[in-house]
């Protein structure tokens, strides 16, 4: 059997995926793998192009976008590792990173996931983990308390960034950027859920693990670097929008009564606070950027995703 199926998801990005490809193969050592490389309809060239010079890549070119959690689950239909990465088109890889997760996989129950250390470009870290959405959290964030006490898990939910860790710990979730599990438990768990087109489907897959006895692991001694966002840089108001609507969605399925109320209001008040707040100070500051956050923030008052969840 092999080792590890290398699953990469890519929308246009071709530099990208070209360097991702190039520095996994540089440091890919002392394990069996197969990377399959699911293409989502890009327009800007021929991908065949791109991996003509690498070796054995399994290609799905998809008609349409579908969107991360369909296109990865083709990979996860397709791949025959017992383990399953899932890793962004952006990634740069530093050293053999795989070869030390999939070590500590082995010494591991299989209702395990791992995510290692994500370094921005400039080396510094990058936040790759936090807490699950939750209404104490978005009650936090949406209100600006994490201020108070960025170092508390209570108030910040990227608390773990403000600490020095050194050896690998539990967390709620890591980020599918680079997302390490087992592929008989990720079958179990049926994929990512498909009704998820763009974020918050790692975190719901994650939550899914905890629920039926899993855990998620992060650790740091062993880290790539992740560009961030790169496929969608050039349309922020798709990012911004996706992002938003992904966590609302996040709250349709899991959440209810109460605790699903105070996550609605605290979404929508935040961003009814935050259009002041930011339209003022971009004036001041003659900052084109904050101007821009706080028209969409004021557009993301009238969005409101229809419950796929019911």
């Amino acid at each position: 059997m092999i080792d590890v199926s290398i699953i990469i998801v890519n929308y246009n990005g071709f530099d990208l995926l070209k360097n991702c490809l190039l520095t996994f193969y540089k440091y890919a050592r002392d394990f069996t793998y197969e990377v399959i490389l699911i293409d989502n309809n890009s327009i800007e060239g021929d991908i065949k192009e791109i991996i003509k010079d690498f070796k054995e890549i399994i290609l799905i070119e998809n008609k349409t976008n579908l969107g991360y959690s369909r296109a990865n689950n083709l990979g996860l239909k397709t791949a025959n590792g017992k383990y399953m990465l899932f890793l962004n088109n952006d990634v740069l890889f530093t050293e053999n990173s795989i070869k030390v997760i999939y070590d500590f996989a082995e010494k591991l129950d299989d209702k395990t996931f791992i995510g290692c250390k994500l370094l921005n470009p400039d080396k510094s870290w990058q936040p790759s983990t936090a807490k699950f959405p939750s209404a104490l959290n978005f009650i936090t964030s949406n209100f600006f308390l994490y201020l108070i006490n960025p170092s508390s898990k209570y108030f910040n939910k990227y608390y773990l960034q403000r600490k020095s860790i050194n050896v690998p710990v539990e967390v709620d979730y890591v980020l599918g950027a680079f997302l390490f599990g087992s592929r008989s438990v990720l079958l179990n768990l049926q994929g990512f859920d498909e009704r998820f087109f763009f974020y918050a489907e790692d975190i719901d897959l994650c939550y899914r693990l905890k629920l039926m006895g899993g855990k998620t692991i992060f650790i740091p001694t062993t880290s790539i670097i992740h560009i961030g966002g790169a496929s969608v840089k050039s349309n922020q108001w798709f990012k911004f929008k996706n992002k938003a609507i992904s966590e609302l969605q996040f709250f349709q399925k899991h959440k209810s009564g109460i605790e699903f109320l105070i996550g609605i209001f605290t979404h929508y008040t935040g961003n009814l606070i935050r259009i002041p707040i930011f339209f003022v100070i971009g004036i001041i500051m003659l900052d084109r950027q904050l101007l821009i956050r706080s028209y969409f923030h004021l557009k993301l008052l009238f969005i409101y995703p229809k419950n796929l969840f019911k």
